[in-house]
């Protein structure tokens, strides 16, 4: 780590900032970590296309399928293969306290910059906000690594506001991942923006949550390297613009994603996002590779269809 305990919300507000994304893992054909082909993916999205930090085997990374020690090699390869040029935060979500607990010390180990811990899921449950406060309160007392919260529905539930306000206190929680209605985010960053980084995982948003709320951190998806090639940055360039104040120069070169959004989002299967995505990877020229199971693989004609709107979608490669 770079920085101690106390300082962990300091160093995030200094170098918290940019376009981060969430990475998929590629698998090779016998379903093990495509580790070469994972460096040369982080190479590509912070040498050619300037992405920030690198979110590792979150949901998109399918950490559901892989072991522990697969979790944990996972984050060594992505803490090398970024070197300087970017930042890496580890999911460390689990069910398993003990887990998480232990994802998070070898992330500290590994010279992650932060971790990220998903809402649990809570069984038999019904007011959650002492639960969830316990919580985090707990892993923070654990480890000095700066912690990014995630609230998704995923967890049966959303976390509020004023929860979220609440465990902003702690030493170092530094940031949130809040995938809720806009308004909800909204509230967060009037209420703890002075402690925290809020942000949301919607690139449809990000260029209004520069403009309006002021945001400088997006955490984070994979349209950042979805949406661009070397050749063409739009994100990163409306990104930039929104930055300087040039909010007209902003939405049009945002609006002008707008082909390559539908393109991407219209020819994706509701039960294969991860497949989907590989093989727009792949179209792109990155190393999309295999899905693990329980997830599904796109049929032939499947990827006929995301090719052809791929080929149309005016995205530079």
């Amino acid at each position: 780590m770079h920085y101690s305990r106390g300082d962990a919300k300091t160093y995030a507000r200094a170098n918290m900032k940019g376009i981060w994304a969430a990475a998929l893992l590629p698998f090779t054909d016998d379903l093990r970590i495509d580790e070469d082909g994972f460096r040369q993916n982080i190479h590509h999205w912070t040498e050619d296309l300037g992405i920030a930090g690198i979110f590792v085997s979150g949901k998109q990374g399918e950490f559901f399928s892989m072991s522990l020690d697969e979790r944990k090699r996972s984050l060594e390869i992505a803490v090398e293969a970024t070197g300087t040029r970017a930042q890496t935060i580890m999911s460390c979500s689990d069910q398993n306290f003990d887990v998480v607990i232990d994802l998070a010390r070898h992330a500290e180990w590994a010279g992650a910059d932060y971790i990220v811990v998903h809402a649990p899921t809570l069984h038999f449950v019904h007011e959650h906000d002492e639960t969830v406060y316990r919580y985090y309160e707990t892993i923070s007392q654990t480890v000095d690594i700066g912690i990014a919260l995630w609230s998704h529905p995923d967890s049966g539930y959303l976390m509020s506001p004023q929860l979220c306000d609440r465990l902003a206190d702690l030493d170092n929680v530094v940031a949130i991942k809040y995938s809720v209605p806009r308004p909800m985010y909204a509230e967060l960053t009037a209420l703890a923006s002075d402690r925290i980084q809020v942000s949301t995982a919607s690139e449809d948003e990000w260029l209004d949550n520069i403009l309006e709320l002021d945001w400088k951190l997006y955490l984070c998806s994979s349209p950042p390297y979805l949406l661009q090639t070397a050749r063409d940055r739009r994100m990163h360039d409306y990104t930039q613009a929104a930055f300087a104040g040039d909010a007209a120069s902003a939405r049009r070169i945002s609006e002008s994603l707008n082909p390559v959004r539908d393109a991407l989002k219209r020819t994706r299967p509701a039960e294969k996002p991860h497949a989907h995505q590989k093989y727009w990877q792949h179209l792109l020229g990155q190393v999309g590779g295999r899905v693990r199971p329980p997830l599904l693989e796109l049929t032939d004609t499947e990827k006929a269809a995301t090719r052809e709107a791929f080929e149309q979608c005016g995205l530079q490669v």
